[in-house]
């Protein structure tokens, strides 16, 4: 009588081959795991070496603070992370933010009043600017600063968001208001103007009126969008937070 199939003994001699080639996986991957750990160790000592050395220059010069910052990212250093510790001691880092994040606030705060609470972030920039003055004890602060910063504020809620718009610029929404994808599209379509009208997006966007005049109507409930009834070709929705510090606007 043939036999259909491998004997016990070739079975069991298998399965022992399976589970030394499990094991030997295992050290190895344990192996790369130690040494892995060990050269991060290594790098993140070496990193704190290199801002203990240039700890001026990363605290006095933005483009070099942003390049600083990306290294760290690499090896899943965080700076940021806490107030406390070597990179607040040594660098300030996180009490630099803290600072820049309260400025944020209270630039953002201030001009709800004209904007709605939305605002470019190259006139944020100049207006904290302006705050932290012109002292030498003032460190500069650039749009990567900002948006670091502004990343922090999220813990307060959905009341600060940073929105790219089509033409490259950031907009930073300091009023808690959902923005979805339409919303979007509205201040993407009113970026180089200011403004838009039910009548724009349904020729650009090819929407329908209720469509379009639904997303309008909500973002002036919302104190996102100012109502122009003056113009003789039909009403126009002003978006402040898109127009120049001083450009004339219409309320």
């Amino acid at each position: 009588m043939r036999r259909s199939g491998p004997g016990l003994g070739a079975i069991n001699k298998k399965k022992l081959a399976q589970a030394k080639y499990k094991n030997k996986g295992t050290e190895i991957a344990e192996d790369q795991f130690a040494q892995m750990t060990k050269q991060l160790e290594v790098f993140r000592n070496n990193l704190e070496e290199f801002a203990a050395n240039h700890k001026n220059e990363i605290r006095k010069n933005p483009a070099f603070r942003t390049q600083f910052q990306e290294m760290c990212a690499s090896i899943g250093v965080d700076p940021l992370a806490s107030g406390k510790g070597f990179w607040s001691e040594m660098l300030g880092v996180g009490d630099f933010y803290y600072e820049i994040g309260v400025q944020i606030i209270e630039v953002c705060m201030s001009t709800q009043h004209r904007n709605g609470g939305l605002m470019t972030l190259n006139e944020l920039l100049q207006k904290v600017k302006a705050t932290r003055g012109k002292t030498k004890q003032a460190q500069d602060v650039s749009l990567d600063d900002l948006m670091r910063a502004i990343k922090k504020l999220k813990i307060l809620g959905n009341g600060f968001a940073l929105h790219r718009l089509q033409d490259g610029r950031y907009l930073i929404q300091s009023v808690p208001a959902e923005l979805n994808m339409d919303h979007t599209s509205v201040l993407d379509n009113a970026q180089s103007c200011g403004y838009t009208s039910v009548n724009i997006l349904k020729s650009e966007l090819k929407w329908e009126t209720e469509r379009a005049s639904l997303v309008l109507d909500h973002m002036v409930k919302e104190g996102l969008a100012w109502v122009d009834d003056q113009n003789k070709d039909g009403r126009l929705f002003w978006f402040p937070g898109l127009l120049p510090d001083n450009a004339p606007t219409t309320s």
